[in-house]
């Protein structure tokens, strides 16, 4: 039985949609930060290499590269070894739209939390970060153990 009520994935997709409401106000949609936060964090990625992340087509790759090139969130280089293919990288831009998610993020879990007392806050801060410290690890390895879990229950349900 789920204790939790899944409460955690259901205020973060209440926040997810005050973000992206807010993002779009500024003419960015989701697809757009997917495709910027991938270009942050490995910068100098192929077109090709961004749809086989993204798992997206080549048309939507295009689009999303050309208007995010004119927004000014990206920009191309030539590869220095394929003079074919072009590298894409992240502007300054694109880090103040990190920050400005951010911000809208923290403003949303403020004012979520503004109700608690700060004994209360801090209780819950506190067994927060030991839930995500230990669901990061659990990524890390591979969520090898929740795998094994759902493992277990599909073989009981096998044997039912």
């Amino acid at each position: 039985m789920d204790l939790t009520k899944r409460y955690i994935t259901k205020i973060a997709r209440e926040v997810n949609k005050f973000t992206l409401q807010t993002m779009k106000e500024d003419g960015i949609g989701t697809a757009e930060f997917d495709f910027i936060h991938l270009l942050r964090h490995h910068p100098g990625l192929t077109q090709a290499q961004i749809r086989e992340q993204l798992k997206i087509d080549k048309g939507a790759a295009a689009r999303r590269a050309a208007a995010l090139e004119a927004k000014g969130y990206l920009v191309r280089k030539t590869h220095p070894t394929d003079r074919r293919s072009q590298l894409l990288f992240a502007t300054p831009k694109a880090d103040h739209l990190k920050n400005s998610k951010e911000y809208i993020e923290a403003t949303f879990y403020d004012w979520l939390l503004e109700d608690l007392s700060p004994e209360e806050c801090d209780i819950f801060c506190e067994i927060l970060d030991k839930l995500y410290v230990r669901s990061k690890q659990e990524a890390r390895n591979g969520f090898k153990h929740v795998k094994e879990q759902i493992g277990d229950a599909d073989h009981g349900r096998e044997n039912k």
